[in-house]
């Protein structure tokens, strides 16, 4: 397992449309684990494939709690409803925060990491972090979604405040 680097605004990769991941083997899995441990030592909780130079639709999340780890190949976004205004961040934006309105509810459809499709639901902040990443994967920043830019005094006074 390897910490790759992260890839920093601007850079055009991070604006590339991904390929579609075609072969599950050992490489894919590799990258996969490679991806977790980058966005651990990140202090990140989701990472995209573009974020460490591979523009292949390729996605993990992990928000911590006991839960599983999402990893998300080829995915779809086949549903969505609500919406919220929430703060957001990106390990390729470092010290860059705003308020980015997603949807509440997400249903997507994706494969793991062995080629099997499978279908997932999240709502609230799960899913905006699989949004996130699943935008990543086509070359959408979340930077093009800010409302409202926040600045990191006011981060850290609503985190005190929670």
């Amino acid at each position: 397992m390897a910490i790759l680097p992260v890839i920093t605004h601007p850079n055009e990769l991070l604006t590339t449309k991904c390929k579609e991941v075609k072969v599950f083997d050992e490489k894919l899995a590799s990258l996969l684990d490679d991806m977790y441990d980058t966005m651990i030592a990140s202090d990140g909780i989701g990472l995209a494939a573009p974020q460490v130079g591979e523009t292949i639709q390729v996605a993990i999340v992990d928000l911590g709690e006991g839960q599983e780890v999402i990893e998300m190949i080829n995915p779809e976004v086949v549903e969505i409803s609500g919406s919220e205004i929430e703060i957001e961040g990106c390990l390729s934006f470092p010290d860059i925060y705003g308020e980015v309105e997603r949807p509440f509810y997400v249903k997507v459809e994706a494969q793991d990491r062995d080629g099997a499709l499978y279908e997932l639901e999240a709502e609230d902040y799960e899913a905006r972090a699989i949004l996130h990443e699943i935008d990543h994967l086509h070359g959408v920043l979340f930077t093009s979604k800010i409302i409202r830019y926040v600045d990191l005094e006011e981060l850290e006074n609503e985190e005190d405040e929670s």
